[in-house]
């Protein structure tokens, strides 16, 4: 995956926006991701489900509503129809520069900005809402107690989410003014909702509202256990893969052509807008490598000592279950366990060279076999795992030489 940060002119300033490719650069359709009420592009959920659906070919925008994130503007001075305004913007620079938007996606009030957009974009082919209101004033709960305030004196500085923000009446007139469900019943194309039974921000009766409303082709997936935020990584890790996996069925997946490994067996692409999250290909295969949260990085895949370790131990099961099989012996299944770790000599058993001193690097692997076999057997797997080539490899002599294209 690729990153790129734009800024996106409109008549009264500019958008903050970052457009997310495929690591090989082919993008097959482009999608917007509109992000929750007093958020911004770069919350967490936004960027998982961006970058999941680039590896189903998508080029995904995510962007700053006006007065929010890297965006210009005074969120005080926007509105409602100041957010459609920005999708719309945002799509026709997509237009304009690469090519018209397929798709949007657009999380709790975003979502309500996708619908409303929607029906000003003939080139939106599927929508997606995640946490969204059926009815837009619905927002206006979570700066309740300031209304009364905003409705005498004009404006009124609210706390949303532990922080400050001044809200103005033409604001909530102007939420009061859209009727969303109505705009539905307008549009005819795909929609996946997305909702969580225990979203206490948007109620779950808010996903009926909308399901209801909406024409066939539509999809409801629950989000059970999920906050309105999404802020458990394993919701929103979820929420991007269903998210691809829908979009699959309307936007079929070509033969994708992968980054080239230029005639070496493996190649590894980062793109430092994405702290430590690479993508692996192979010829025919790719996978994602990152880094854990503890470290800096996403833990949206293995580790690279996680991927080596990977390496020993599919090697070593693979090796184990010819010789089985060569020999004839009833090995039903095998499990091969791995850990590297850093140790110091002294601590490994006596029968390692004693000639090596202080900290060195050390392997553990625990095999385990399922199957009728007698303890000589068992044994002799054992040596065997042993001699699997990338055991062989780890444990001998081995030159790595490195040099610039």
């Amino acid at each position: 995956m690729k990153t790129k940060n734009i800024e996106i002119a409109k008549s009264n300033g500019s958008l903050f926006a970052r457009l997310e490719v495929p690591a090989n650069g082919k993008v097959r359709h482009y999608a917007i991701f509109a992000h929750c009420f007093t958020c911004n592009s770069n919350l967490s959920v936004v960027r998982y489900i961006s970058r999941t659906l680039t590896n189903h070919g998508f080029g995904v925008v995510r962007f700053d509503f006006t007065g929010l994130g890297r965006s210009s503007g005074e969120f005080a001075d926007s509105n409602f129809s100041g957010n459609v305004e920005d999708l719309i913007t945002v799509a026709n620079y997509l237009e304009k520069e690469y090519q018209a938007p397929a798709m949007l996606i657009g999380h709790s009030l975003g979502g309500a900005a996708v619908l409303a957009a929607a029906a000003h974009l003939d080139s939106v082919k599927a929508m997606v809402t995640i946490g969204a209101p059926a009815e837009v004033d619905h927002v206006t709960h979570l700066f309740a107690d300031g209304l009364e305030e905003i409705e005498e004196t004009g404006s009124a500085e609210v706390n949303i989410g532990g922080r400050p923000f001044r809200i103005k009446k033409q604001f909530v007139e102007d939420l009061r003014s859209r009727n969303l469900l109505e705009t539905i019943n307008g549009l005819k194309v795909p929609y996946l909702i997305m909702h969580s039974p225990q979203d206490t921000t948007v109620a779950i009766e808010n996903a009926a509202k909308l399901y209801h409303a909406a024409f066939h082709p539509k999809s409801f997936i629950s989000l059970d256990g999920a906050d309105h935020l999404l802020t458990n990584k394993v919701d929103a890790v979820y929420v991007a893969d269903m998210i691809g996996t829908w979009a699959g069925k309307y936007f079929p997946e070509l033969d994708q052509e992968l980054i080239s490994t230029k005639g070496e067996q493996v190649v590894v692409h980062l793109d430092l807008e994405n702290k430590f999250t690479s993508e692996v290909f192979t010829p025919h295969h790719t996978l994602i490598a990152d880094e854990p949260n503890a470290v800096g990085g996403d833990d949206l895949g293995p580790s690279p000592y996680e991927l080596l370790n990977a390496a020993l131990g599919a090697c070593t099961v693979m090796t184990l279950k010819m010789y089985a099989q060569r020999k004839g012996w009833d090995l039903r299944e095998v499990f091969c366990y791995v850990t590297y770790s850093k140790k110091h000599a002294d601590d490994l058993p006596q029968e390692q060279d004693s000639d090596v001193v202080g900290q060195i690097d050390h392997i553990q692997k625990t095999l385990e076999f399922i199957g009728d076999l007698d303890d000589k057997q068992r044994e002799r797997l054992k040596q065997i795992a042993s001699k699997c080539p990338v055991h062989k490899t780890l444990t001998s002599t081995t030159i790595i030489d490195t040099k610039l294209l």
